[in-house]
């Protein structure tokens, strides 16, 4: 599980429920009608107007997937496919069938290698596959940019709600505060739900694209070098040489 955007998300709610509590009652802080305009305008309707309901509805299951699922060590995938590149060379690849492997797109790979499919075709059906995944997620990334642009402009909508109710009701006092609550809650809902939620999980999901694209393309490179019959240390090396320096240390 990845921890720290959990961490993150409890963190900043937690703060921000503090300074509520700290200021005084906060049930004042919760108000079903700028809800509805800014969870229902900006977070639920805006983005199913702007894109397929398809893409709304994947974009839950690529973010739950950022958020929970830890990425894979790149390193210990390197370690893995030198020993099936090791296993390989001493046996033959048809021994690698019956390697369990835990990984779907290197498991794909492998599979693919055993059944005797040229390279070229191996390395285009992976590419496929790794584009689509990076498709999957730059849509998911889109959605969750969507959200955090609309929902403070939903806010926004809001409060001008508020104050045309406020401003319709100058003759009754007691009308006055709901109305304002209502314009000035709207905005406070609308900056939470972009700052707090939609924008820091598209950069969670950017990163977490460029970290499984890295994953992908070392499973490429390194199911390529064991149809080529590479050395050992010498695809090691090759491999390695996809990280920064202060993660190669790590091999």
């Amino acid at each position: 599980m990845e921890l720290g955007t959990i961490a993150g998300l409890g963190l900043g709610l937690t703060l921000i429920a503090i300074a509520i509590v700290i200021g005084g009652n906060p049930v004042i802080f919760v108000d079903v009608q700028s809800l509805l305009i800014v969870i229902g305008g900006g977070v639920i309707a805006a983005p199913m107007i702007a894109y397929p309901l398809s893409h709304v509805k994947g974009m839950v299951s690529i973010v739950m997937k950022a958020v929970i699922v830890k990425a894979k060590d790149p390193v210990e995938s390197i370690k893995f496919i030198i020993e099936l590149a090791q296993k390989a060379r001493k046996e033959s690849l048809l021994a690698l069938e019956n390697v369990e492997i835990e990984d779907e797109f290197l498991k794909k790979g492998i599979g693919l290698a055993v059944d005797g499919t040229e390279p070229a075709i191996i390395k285009g059906v992976l590419k496929a596959e790794m584009t689509y995944i990076q498709k999957r997620h730059e849509d998911g990334k889109a959605v969750l940019e969507t959200i955090g642009d609309m929902a403070p402009a939903f806010g926004m909508i809001g409060t001008l709600v508020g104050l045309v109710n406020m401003l319709a009701n100058l003759s009754d006092p007691s009308a006055i505060g709901p109305a304002m609550a209502v314009a000035i809650l709207t905005t406070l809902y609308g900056a939470v739900a972009a700052n707090v939620f939609a924008l820091p999980l598209a950069n969670k999901l950017a990163w977490y694209d460029a970290e499984e694209t890295l994953q992908m393309e070392i499973v490429i490179e390194g199911i390529n070098s064991i149809l080529e019959g590479e050395h050992p240390a010498i695809a090691e090396q090759k491999l390695m040489s996809f990280l920064p320096a202060s993660k190669r240390e790590q091999g």
